[in-house]
């Protein structure tokens, strides 16, 4: 037990970002309110986000900057952030695009319960 312990406390960022992911696939799976599945789905983004720059982490590592004084000292991997910079570019924009959508859906139903909208759409067809 304590050996798990001593992993979990060394790997925290990866065990928060699991924790975070979990929580955002439970809102988005349970919840029918769209309002509430977006921010599911913004908590999974920021989960991501997490492990992808932990993974690009070393510790011990300094920033990848050349300084003559040190002449081989371990860098930072500095893609995952930039990768990672332009993933939340991304996903401002389709969170945006995701309100529109559920502001537009509120519109013309008057609800943003996803349910209630699928059994109008299902009543107006039949």
């Amino acid at each position: 037990m304590r050996i798990l312990l001593e992993k979990l406390m060394i790997n925290y960022p990866y065990f928060a970002a699991v924790i975070l992911f979990t929580i955002g696939a439970l809102t988005v799976l349970t919840r029918s309110n769209l309002f509430k599945k977006l921010i599911g789905i913004n908590i999974m983004e920021s989960a991501i986000f997490l492990m992808f720059i932990a993974g690009g982490n070393i510790r011990g590592g300094a920033v990848p900057i050349l300084d003559e004084t040190n002449p081989k000292p371990l860098y930072i991997n500095p893609l995952p952030s930039a990768l990672m910079l332009t993933g939340i570019v991304v996903s401002v924009s389709v969170t945006a695009f995701a309100l529109a959508l559920i502001v537009r859906l509120y519109q013309s139903y008057g609800t943003t319960d996803a349910r209630r909208i699928a059994e109008m759409r299902n009543e107006v067809t039949e």
